[in-house]
């Protein structure tokens, strides 16, 4: 496996073909151009091995202060994030490489680093289900092969443990009310 998002998080460099941000493809509003990314880092991937591609990022870009999500992500619509997601995925699985989305229940309102310190995101249901979880549930119904968990403490879910190690949000909330059966 690798991380191969495009932009600043590509492992792999020249000669390999380098991807722009997820923002720029998500900044044409083409599904085409999602999928042929998708479709793209499939084969290059597969040509040296690679059978999963932790990629794509499904986090709504909502917090402009957020220091490590921004270009990574599609958009700051949750809609268009989860329209040209699914279509990445599919152009990724299409060709032999499983795809991961990140970072579930959703990363892009954090003002803090997860990689440093523990962000909590203290919206309520409603405000989750219409912005943060969209993209999740729309990779669910494309079947993404795998969905990683972000470290963050989600009060609304889990007042105790973060996403990372909370039944109540990979239990309740990921298989049963999205319904995802992937790893």
């Amino acid at each position: 496996s690798v991380d191969q998002e495009g932009g600043r998080v590509q492992r792999l460099r020249d000669p390999f073909p380098e991807l722009p941000p997820m923002r720029q493809v998500g900044d044409t509003n083409r599904k085409t151009l999602a999928l042929a990314a998708g479709a793209l880092l499939a084969e290059t991937l597969s040509a040296v091995g690679f059978h999963q591609d932790y990629a794509p990022v499904l986090d709504v870009d909502s917090n402009p202060d957020n220091p490590i999500i921004g270009d990574r992500a599609f958009s700051s619509d949750p809609s268009r994030v989860a329209r040209l997601a699914s279509a990445f995925i599919e152009g990724l699985q299409s060709g032999g490489v499983a795809a991961c989305g990140k970072h579930f229940p959703g990363h892009g309102d954090t003002n803090v680093d997860s990689h440093l310190a523990l962000p909590r995101l203290d919206h309520d249901h409603a405000r989750l289900q219409s912005i943060e979880l969209v993209p999740f549930v729309a990779a669910a119904r494309v079947d993404v092969a795998a969905i990683m968990t972000a470290h963050i403490l989600f009060p609304a879910f889990d007042p105790d443990h973060p996403a990372t190690l909370s039944e109540q949000v990979l239990v309740p909330l990921l298989r049963e009310q999205i319904g995802y059966r992937g790893i």
